[in-house]
This record gives structure tokens, C-alpha cells and sequence, in this order.
């Protein structure tokens, strides 16, 4: 009988890969980390392009009634320029600018998104022109209830609209990269040549690593006490372990630990240099052409 993961014949059988629900799978079957407009932000960028559509559509209302107001057949135009101005602002509109924009508009420029396709390609006339007639009822009609109640239950905080059109808001903010953490601090220079962080756990390093980074945001008491926290947990595994502070503690082995690797790294690039200097390129015995 065959076990999970074996064929019949003893041959293995490779796992499944899984795709979290925040990963995109490519055409070339790579799964890409990406990160969607949170639900508050997409009810933000929703509601900055409704005001937006509602002042367009005063504004055209003003035109109109100053057009009908200059001699022309009021009683027939008004139906008609008020049924034309909900389709332009409702419909027409948002299709042409999601699609000239690839997936833009002001609201989503104010929470930095974008409309893209399921798998991150993206979004074309089609995608825009259903978002838009569907969010003649989701949005519109229902003054937002049934996005709302859409968005809160997926995944992606995708609305009626995308779920029928196959799209999602993206993430185009990137985070500002954290400031750098400094070196070993100067009490602690002469410790850091003869002491040994090797040992120390990746989980733990992690951690002490945050710690530093976040250091200068935290309360002072809050931030004394995750110091002595992190410090004791660093401890064990830090030989010899200075009489210090403990937050210079925590940064020193931090820096230590960074530079020890950087420099590592950077032996090896030399080894690899060194060794592949006299190389021609060509395997041994093939004829050079």
C-alpha cells in the first residue's frame, strides 16, 4: 500500500507547492510576495473618488441647467443631460481613467495603489469597464454596503467588482528603508576583538535586531525594559559577556555581528575572484573557436 507522498512503486512523489492567499503566481510558475491595499485604505481611495464623481457631477448639473437656461427646450434636455451626466461620471469616466492610468485613479494616488490583474499583469479596458458598471450598484446604488461588506470578507479586500473582473488593488508604496544601526559602540570597541557572537540563534539575532532599529521610537521605560529582555536572552550564547548597559549591550552585538558577516562576505568574493582571474572561459580539453 502506498504511504502519502510515495507512488506505488517507490518512487516520490514531490509535494504540492502552496501559495499563500498574499503571493501571486506568475505565467512561469513563480510565486511573487506582494502586498494588497489594506481594507481601510481601498474604503479611503473608494471614498475620495466618490466625492470626486459627486463635484463632477454638481459641476455638470451647473452647466446643464445654464445651457437649458439660455433658451433651450428645458423639459426635454433635462432627462436626458441627467442621465447622460450619471453614465459619464458613474461609468465612462472611471473606465477611461483606470485605463489610461493602468489601474490609477485620484483616490487610489492618495492611499498609493493600483488595480492589477489576479496574477500582478495589468489591467486593461475589459477590468476597468466591469469595476465600473458594477460599481454602479455596489458603490452608487447601495452608497458603498455592498463593497463594503465584500471587501471585509476576502482575502484581498476585493470588492464585487473585482471579483468579476478578476483584479485586486496593489500595494505601490514601498516602506522607507530603516535608518542604519550605527557600529559597536565605542566602550565595547576593545571587547569586540576578542569576543565570540557566532553561537548566537537566528530567531534571537532577529529579534535584538528589531530591537535596534525600533529602539529610538520606543517609550523609555518600555524600551529599558525590552533591553534587558532581549540582553538576557543574548546573553547564554555571547562570550565574554561585558559589564555594560544593557541596550549597548544589545547594539554592540548586533554591529559585531553585522560587520563580521559583511566582511565574510566579502572574503568570499575575493576567493572567487582569485580563483576565476586566469580562467579562459573554456572547459579543459575543448578547442578555443
Amino acid at each position: 500500500m502506498a504511504t502519502p507522498g510515495h507512488s506505488a512503486v517507490g518512487t516520490v512523489t514531490p509535494p504540492a507547492a502552496s501559495i499563500r492567499e498574499d503571493e501571486i503566481l506568475t505565467g512561469e510558475a513563480v510565486a511573487l510576495d506582494v502586498q494588497p491595499v489594506a481594507f481601510f485604505l481601498r474604503a479611503l481611495g473608494a471614498l475620495i473618488d466618490a466625492v470626486a464623481g459627486v463635484l463632477l457631477l454638481l459641476l455638470l448639473w451647473v452647466v446643464a441647467g445654464w445651457v437649458t437656461g439660455a433658451g433651450l427646450d428645458a423639459a426635454s434636455l433635462s432627462p436626458i443631460l441627467t442621465i447622460t451626466s450619471l453614465v459619464v461620471v458613474m461609468v465612462v469616466l472611471p473606465t477611461a481613467v483606470e485605463t489610461a492610468t493602468r489601474g490609477r485613479s485620484l483616490g487610489k494616488l492618495a492611499v498609493g495603489g493600483r488595480i492589477v490583474r489576479i496574477d500582478g499583469g495589468a489591467a486593461g479596458f475589459r477590468h476597468a469597464f466591469i469595476r465600473a458598471l458594477v460599481g454602479v450598484l455596489e458603490i452608487w446604488f447601495t452608497v458603498g454596503a455592498i463593497a463594503g461588506l465584500t471587501g471585509a470578507f476576502t482575502p484581498r479586500s476585493q470588492r464585487l467588482g473585482d471579483l468579476l473582473a478578476g483584479t485586486y488593488a496593489e500595494r505601490t508604496r514601498a516602506p522607507r528603508l530603516p535608518e542604519p544601526t550605527g557600529g559597536v559602540p565605542v566602550p565595547l570597541v576593545g571587547w569586540a576583538d576578542v569576543a565570540d557572537v557566532a553561537r548566537l540563534p537566528d530567531r534571537i539575532a532577529r529579534r535584538a535586531g528589531r530591537f535596534v532599529r525600533s529602539a529610538d521610537t520606543l517609550d523609555p521605560a518600555a524600551r529599558v525594559r525590552a533591553a534587558a529582555s532581549i540582553a538576557g536572552e543574548v546573553a547564554p550564547f555571547v562570550s565574554p559577556v561585558p559589564a555594560v548597559d544593557a541596550e549597548v549591550f544589545v547594539r554592540a552585538v548586533v554591529a559585531l555581528r553585522r560587520d563580521r558577516e559583511y566582511a565574510a562576505l566579502q572574503l568570499q568574493d575575493e576567493r572567487v575572484a582569485r580563483l576565476t582571474a586566469g580562467g579562459t572561459g573554456v572547459p579543459r580539453g575543448f578547442p578555443e573557436r
